[in-house]
């Protein structure tokens, strides 16, 4: 993944992808708060804390320092942090594609939107030659964005996640920069 000097910014149509702020915390601690979140993904905690948003803005903006990713805000134009998109290095030129929308702008294309800039920066700015993402497959909603976004199915990843001493299978879907 090719090393930016600065944290960019992205402007969509509809959205602003920038760096998260200290500031975002106590939005990103109350969207977070919905046992739903916990439910569809694998990272995120439920109860969610302030502290668990302290410690994933400081680890996101480490990611950029050490060029293993990029977390980005989802703000609308007033600048409102309304959820967060991210690739993350996987080495040999591929990145994880991962998001998260606040529950009041779901159902919007937000993530569509925020997701087509992504993956365009990623194979532009980082120079990565594959992104994919993985859902759950009881979040068929995540999977029907893969889609919309130009990803194909690649694969169904068996017991590939444990959360809360539960394995869960998960489905993979993957875009290349030159297909």
């Amino acid at each position: 993944m090719r090393k930016l000097k600065e944290f960019p910014k992205i402007e969509t149509e509809r959205l602003i992808l920038s760096e998260l702020r200290e500031e975002d915390i106590p939005l990103v601690t109350l969207y977070l708060q919905n046992k739903i979140f916990s439910d569809l993904t694998s990272n995120i905690p439920y109860p969610y804390t302030r502290e668990h948003s302290e410690i994933w803005i400081k680890m996101s903006r480490e990611s950029f320092e050490n060029n293993t990713g990029y977390t980005f805000a989802i703000r609308d134009k007033e600048g409102q942090m309304i959820g967060a998109i991210g690739l993350h290095d996987r080495e040999d030129d591929k990145a994880e594609l991962g998001y998260w929308m606040g529950r009041p702008f779901w159902n919007k294309g937000y993530i569509t939107e925020a997701a087509l800039a992504l993956i365009e920066f990623g194979f532009r700015e980082l120079e990565v030659n594959k992104i994919y993402a993985t859902y759950f497959l009881h979040n068929p909603a995540s999977g029907r964005i893969m889609e919309k976004i130009g990803m194909k199915e690649e694969a169904l990843l068996k017991q590939h996640l444990k959360k809360d001493g539960e394995y869960f299978d998960v489905m993979m879907y993957s875009v290349f920069k030159n297909i």
